[in-house]
């Protein structure tokens, strides 16, 4: 019999991060630090696509700033620097929401949980759940779109945490705060509970044991 799963969207949902303000200006400044000035039509060139994707995949912002740099001068930049710039630019403060450990820890409880979250910064993701209250060893599967290639609300996104909880995903529950990016859970096949109608104090008396609600 298959189990329930549960899947949990991270910012906004799981963990707050504080403002840092403009990631291009942020961006820029770590890239200068690291002795790679960014060119004087930086701001505009960060805000204009650069690399050309498929609806609802994602692009690696690192990707995307290498693609700016290199057009700024025509010799290739350095992508391991660019990585570390970029990662570093979104060194924010982290706070764990309330309810949010147990909300995971009881639906661990119930079935697999796995974390599904939008994010083009590698390692991003993985920074911010050591740094959060949260236990990294309660997540089955954590699936960013950096990772899996497909932003929310893109069915693939949901299809791939679906994949690594290895269960089909009529049986998963989705939980998370942005309706258009999160609820695309329910055109994949999924359920999909969002904390501004269900806080993640009260979630785990609102989920039924198969998954309902």
């Amino acid at each position: 019999m298959t189990r329930p799963a549960t899947s949990f969207d991270l910012f906004g949902t799981l963990v707050e991060v504080a403002d840092a303000g403009s990631p291009a200006e942020a961006i820029a400044a770590e890239l200068a630090e690291r002795g790679s000035p960014v060119p004087d039509d930086w701001e505009q060139q960060y805000r204009t696509p650069q690399v050309e994707t498929e609806h609802g995949a994602e692009l690696p912002l690192p990707e995307h700033v290498g693609a700016v740099l290199d057009t700024a001068d025509g010799s290739p930049p350095d992508r391991e620097l660019i990585q570390t710039a970029v990662l570093a630019a979104f060194d924010r403060p982290v706070r764990t929401r309330p309810g949010a450990v147990d909300a995971v820890a009881t639906m661990a409880d119930r079935g697999p949980v796995g974390l599904l979250s939008n994010c083009s910064v590698p390692g991003l993701v993985d920074r911010t759940l050591r740094r959060s209250e949260l236990d990294p060893d309660q997540f089955e599967a954590v699936v960013t779109s950096v990772g899996c290639g497909w932003r929310k609300p893109d069915r693939r996104a949901f299809e791939a945490v679906a994949s690594r909880l290895s269960v089909p995903i009529r049986y998963i529950t989705h939980v998370g705060d942005n309706p258009e990016t999160d609820g695309g859970a329910v055109e994949a096949g999924a359920k999909i509970i969002l904390v501004d109608d269900v806080p993640l104090t009260e979630l785990p008396a609102r989920v039924k044991p198969d998954g309902g609600e």
